[in-house]
């Protein structure tokens, strides 16, 4: 965060400079709706020490920063070994920005080379970009690229999909002329026979937004020459066969769970892996390894697709940077578990979840969304208002998703539960209990 304690004058001199007479009039564009849900913090022209005081104070408020958390729906709370923080706080690091010239980014250039190799064996693709944004965009823009490949401007998506992807999904292929149909769900797992023949691509989440892993098997016969795009939780990746296995021609996913802290929603990271066939229409960069004039290993951009670079409108897309300080975290946090620890990791998500599910499912009224395959996420049908139970945790500092984010994909009377090795056996019959007692 960047405090810069201008006064009332030199906010005044500044917007004189530029032609305005107010901050509202500076503003003027943003929808006042907007403007509503953000008020001043009050921390104007004051001192270091005060601010510092005043915010600490605030943060008291954030009941997250304490409270155990169950939430889900793409951002997980798992945890950070101390080593990520320590490397990736290293300021040759930190302050690295842009590796275009490789005589001095060779540090920068080579973790982003460990980045791509790392995404592409979790995947189980030939080929992976330096990383994106986020899940969503990352999603958004494999949906643009199938259009690109194919010829052909439909994309079916299902309905089982986070409703964030969703959101982002529909600007997306709005703005980009881009039409979407919706592929319905069985017993909460993608209705494959419903998939349209004209289409460019197939979009399917697994595990999906109920939880659910999708069998992916017969996909790729069943959809032809579309292009088949798995949005996935890359923590399963370790334990489940990788979408590549099944014909996958592009994996997408939200990074975060690599070494990232749920914050407020972000940073995120997109992770973004397809075929070396395709390498010439993936969005973002790429960097590629090779020899210098004395044939030692050397690293530098091998591909990058941003629209300033001569294309501009005709660019594959335009993405304009990776997120690489949250790529290198990324990179840090698989590097200190290693195959064997994240396999680890992921048994324990799932051990942990299917317990506490167990035991959500034994209480009077309670029962499982359904009984399809399910990694670390699962929805629970209760006998009463949804939102009441949540209120009720949240009082012991307990945090569960909305249940209006069930209610928007059609699933009434349901709490989504998500978790991590984080929590332990006392946390979670503590949960189990409380919830007991509500009903």
């Amino acid at each position: 965060m960047r405090y810069i304690p201008n006064t009332d004058a030199d906010r005044e001199q500044m917007l004189s400079a530029i032609g305005r007479f107010s901050m509202e009039e500076l503003f003027s564009d943003i929808p006042q709706l907007v403007k509503d849900r953000f008020q001043p913090l009050g921390i104007s022209s004051k001192s270091e020490l005060e601010v510092r005081t005043k915010l600490a104070s605030l943060t008291q408020k954030n009941a997250a920063a304490s409270a155990l958390s169950f939430l889900g729906g793409g951002i997980y709370d798992h945890y950070i070994p101390s080593v990520v923080q320590h490397i990736t706080s290293r300021s040759e690091f930190y302050t690295a920005y842009t590796p275009y010239q490789p005589e001095i980014s060779q540090g920068t250039l080579t973790t982003m080379f460990e980045f791509q190799t790392l995404i592409c064996e979790l995947t189980g693709m030939e080929v992976a970009n330096s990383s994106m944004y986020d899940g969503a965009t990352a999603l958004a823009e494999a949906a643009m690229m199938a259009a690109r490949v194919t010829g052909n401007r439909k994309i079916a998506v299902s309905l089982a999909l986070f409703a964030h992807y969703r959101r982002v999904l529909d600007t997306y292929c709005w703005a980009s002329g881009i039409e979407i149909v919706d592929i319905p769900t069985v017993d909460y797992r993608c209705d494959f026979s419903h998939v349209p023949s004209d289409i460019g691509g197939v979009i399917v989440q697994s595990p999906n937004a109920f939880g659910v892993i999708e069998d992916l098997a017969d996909v790729k016969e069943a959809i032809g020459n579309a292009l088949m795009i798995v949005a996935v939780n890359p923590v399963s990746l370790s334990i489940l066969t990788p979408p590549g296995e099944f014909g996958a021609d592009i994996v997408t996913s939200e990074g975060q769970p690599f070494g990232l802290p749920p914050s407020f929603g972000g940073p995120l990271l997109g992770l973004f892996a397809t075929r070396k066939a395709y390498l010439r229409q993936m969005p973002g960069r790429l960097v590629g390894q090779t020899v210098d004039a004395d044939g030692k290993v050397g690293y530098t951009m091998a591909a990058q697709t941003r629209e300033q670079h001569i294309r501009r409108q005709k660019a594959t897309s335009n993405i304009c940077t990776n997120a690489q300080l949250c790529a290198l975290t990324a990179t840090v946090y698989l590097a200190s578990l290693g195959g064997d620890g994240l396999r680890d990791l992921a048994m324990l998500n799932l051990e942990k979840a299917h317990y506490m599910a167990q035991q959500l499912s034994d209480l009077p009224g309670c029962s499982l969304l359904c009984d399809a395959p399910f990694f670390n996420e699962f929805v629970l049908r209760v006998p009463v208002d949804p939102k009441r139970i949540r209120d009720g945790l949240r009082v012991e500092e307990i945090l569960v998703d909305d249940p209006a984010q069930m209610e928007a994909l059609g699933v009434t009377e349901a709490l989504r539960f998500a978790v991590t090795e984080k929590r332990s056996k006392e946390e979670l019959d503590r949960t189990v209990d409380l919830v007991g007692r509500m009903l």
